[in-house]
C-alpha cells in the first residue's frame, strides 16, 4: 500500500490545520523519533546514505500528508508505516531482497483463539542477554528483510500487534506467525555465535 493511499483512506479523518499547526505537530510530535527512523532505516537497508534518504524522504511525505495526521495519536507509528512503505516502494526495488515468503501455513493457528500474546520469548528477554551488539545485528541482518522488519517493531522498538498490523498492512494473525518465524530464524544465528563463543558449554 502506497502513502498516497494511507491520504486516501484517512480522507473521511482529514484535518485542517494551520501552517503554524503543522510547524508544531512537525517539531513536537514528529521530530522526537528521528532517532528511532534513522536506525530503523539503516536495518532495513544496510547503507548510511540509503537511511538518511530513506529518512528524509520519510519526513517529506509526513508533512506533505500532515493533514492525515490525527493530533494526539500514535506519530511514531504512523512515521514508521510511511518509512516501511517508502522503502518498499523505492529503496526496496534498487536492491536484490529476497521475494516475499509464505506465511500461509502457519497463520491459520495465529490467527485462532488458541494463540496467545506469548507464543515466542521476547528477544529483550532471552535472547540477546549474553549478546553483544555487533553479533546480534549480524544475525538480524542475515535473515530476509520481512522477518527482520517484524523483530525490529517489536523487539527493538516496542510495538504492540495491532501498531505492527496497522504499520505492515498485515493481519494481526500474519504479525503473529511472522514474528514467530522471525525470532525462531535469529535464534538459530545468534545459536551458531553462542556456540563459537562458548555459551553451550
Amino acid at each position: 500500500m502506497s502513502t498516497e493511499t494511507i491520504q486516501d483512506e484517512q480522507e473521511a479523518k482529514r484535518q485542517n490545520y494551520s501552517e503554524a499547526e503543522k510547524s508544531d505537530i512537525f517539531d513536537t510530535e514528529f521530530m522526537p523519533h528521528v532517532d528511532s527512523m534513522y536506525s530503523f532505516a539503516y536495518r532495513l537497508t544496510f547503507d548510511e546514505d540509503d537511511a538518511k534518504d530513506l529518512v528524509q524522504d520519510t519526513y517529506m511525505k509526513a508533512f506533505r500528508f500532515i493533514n492525515s495526521f490525527e493530533r494526539g495519536t500514535n506519530a511514531k507509528a504512523w512515521l514508521f508505516r510511511i518509512l516501511k512503505n517508502s522503502f518498499i516502494n523505492e529503496f526496496r526495488k534498487k536492491s536484490k531482497q529476497p521475494a516475499k515468503v509464505d506465511y500461509n501455513e502457519v497463520e491459520q493457528y495465529y490467527n485462532s483463539d488458541d494463540a496467545g500474546e506469548k507464543i515466542t520469548t521476547d528477544l529483550r528477554v532471552e535472547t540477546v542477554q549474553h549478546m553483544i551488539g555487533d553479533e546480534v545485528s549480524g544475525a538480524l541482518n542475515a535473515i530476509p528483510v520481512d522477518f527482520r522488519t517484524v523483530i525490529i517493531l517489536s523487539d527493538l522498538e516496542g510495538f504492540t500487534y495491532e501498531e505492527m498490523s496497522k504499520i505492515l498492512d498485515i493481519p494481526i494473525g500474519t504479525v503473529r506467525s511472522r514474528l514467530h518465524r522471525a525470532r525462531n530464524m535469529l535464534k538459530e544465528k545468534l545459536a551458531e555465535y553462542a556456540k563459537e563463543m562458548g555459551f553451550n558449554k
